[in-house]
């Protein structure tokens, strides 16, 4: 059976709560407060962390006592999908715990905004994943690379892939997914599918000897915790390829220290040892982009680039100067702006020379 550990934890809970009935005493449960004011960057791990501070939610107050309910019965159908062996999506369960309850003309979740947050105070209370809980969450990523995977009892050869590459699945735990034949020397995590195209059409993970992954866009869980292990269980070094705007650096951000919203769970999804090796501001001189692709900043740029500016990771001179800079040029670029050199200009050149010269931001 998988998710043992998950299994036991969540019978703990059931089992204390039931002693607390038993006993005659108020049921609650001990959450970790999940807010801007317990979240702290620390020094140490080099990454976003909550805090020790917690609350109570009690079944007797009836401020509590519905989010109490819905908690123990979203924790209580976990268990019995872990003790099934299936895994559900999260759209799933909030649909197999939708009902009237008994006697009364009352629901139980009226919508799904409803048993999200829920699931998160859950993964957050046991410290677990929701994958370590059976839910699939959302991916969109794609990986190529000279490696097999072991996906159950099917092994993938993630170089054979073609044009789409590997998606990648929601849960990538070692349990679920074997890396394997692993020949590679570092990881380029890039922030878009069309450029995680070119890369893969012109095979620059064969001739560079590395992997390829993206999250079109924003990364999701999937993503992240694939990149750490490769980072942790093969101390692959990861270089992130971003746009130069605040927004592609902020998803550098997310993969290298973490999310404010996802602090209790970035010891298994950030990985701090993560380096920025492009797109910047300082390469409109270095490589002579040509002004007529540049964008300007609107005022949410503008906004994201102060918070950026004010984030404990990027008060280091270097990243303090790119940011400067981009506020005193008034532009932002796309990678794909580097195809007004040559469609093949960023995996051939651009790149190439960035890893040679170790290029990078910190």
């Amino acid at each position: 059976m998988r998710n043992e550990k998950s299994l036991k934890q969540l019978e703990k809970l059931g089992k204390e709560t039931l002693e607390m009935i038993n006993k005659r005493k108020e049921p609650f449960v001990e959450l970790p407060i999940r807010s801007l004011s317990n979240t702290f960057f620390d020094e140490q791990s080099k990454t976003i962390k909550m805090g020790n501070k917690t609350s109570k939610r009690n079944f007797l107050n009836t401020a509590h006592t519905r989010k109490y309910t819905q908690t123990i019965a979203i924790a209580s159908e976990i268990k019995k999908i872990i003790k099934e062996d299936a895994t559900i999506s999260i759209r799933d369960l909030y649909y197999a715990l939708k009902h009237t309850l008994k006697g009364s003309k009352e629901n139980l979740f009226e919508n799904q905004g409803e048993s999200d947050p829920l699931i998160e105070d859950i993964e957050a209370s046991l410290g677990l994943l929701r994958e370590e809980l059976n839910l699939a969450a959302s991916t969109k990523g794609v990986i190529a690379g000279n490696l097999t995977i072991k996906d159950g009892k099917d092994v993938i050869d993630l170089g054979r892939m073609g044009s789409g590459g590997w998606g990648v699945p929601s849960n990538v735990e070692p349990e679920n997914i074997e890396i394997k034949n692993l020949d590679a020397e570092f990881v380029l995590f890039i922030e878009k599918d069309a450029v995680w195209r070119r890369f893969n059409e012109d095979q620059f993970w064969k001739k560079h000897k590395c992997i390829i992954i993206t999250g079109k866009g924003q990364a999701s869980r999937a993503e992240r915790r694939l990149t750490q292990r490769f980072n942790k269980e093969f101390k692959l070094p990861v270089y992130s390829l971003m746009d130069a705007d605040p927004w592609g650096y902020y998803i550098y951000s997310v993969i290298k220290r973490g999310s404010i919203s996802l602090s209790y769970s970035e010891a298994k999804l950030a990985t701090p040892e993560t380096k920025y090796i492009g797109l910047t501001i300082s390469d409109i001189d270095k490589y002579k982009i040509p002004e007529n692709v540049f964008m300007k900043l609107n005022d949410e740029d503008n906004k994201r680039l102060k918070d950026i500016k004010n984030y404990p990771w990027f008060k280091n001179k270097a990243w303090q100067n790119e940011l400067t800079l981009m506020k005193t040029r008034n532009c932002k670029l796309e990678l794909e702006a580097l195809s007004r050199k040559g469609i093949r200009f960023i995996t051939e050149e651009y790149l190439p020379d960035k890893i040679k010269n170790k290029d990078f931001l910190p």
